[in-house]
């Protein structure tokens, strides 16, 4: 039978066997890469972009206050499913004066 250890070795084995097989692998992939430009002419500038310029995300300014009930204190912009305070009620009376 196996032992626990044994297997801890050879799974030890086989990963240093798979490393060397993708080492050996991109190195033959890169070989083959640089050939065809050589054959072709090309350069790296003839292959574009490697990754598309990514567009800065702004940070969102935080949105004004826009109701708030007195009585609890607790405040809505406006925006989105109105709170469970509001509901029933008239949102004007609840506008925030500024």
């Amino acid at each position: 039978m196996t032992t626990y250890q044994e297997y801890q070795a050879k799974i030890a084995e086989l990963q240093k066997a798979a490393e060397t097989a993708r080492k050996n692998e991109i190195n033959q992939a890169k070989e083959q890469i640089a050939s065809i430009m050589r054959e072709y002419g090309l350069t790296q500038a003839d292959l574009g972009p490697a990754v598309k310029a990514v567009k800065p995300v702004k940070p969102r300014a935080p949105v004004p206050m826009k109701y708030r009930d007195d009585a609890t204190g607790q405040t809505w912009t406006g925006r989105g499913r109105a709170p469970k305070w509001l509901e029933g009620r008239k949102k004007e009376d609840f506008l925030i004066k500024q």
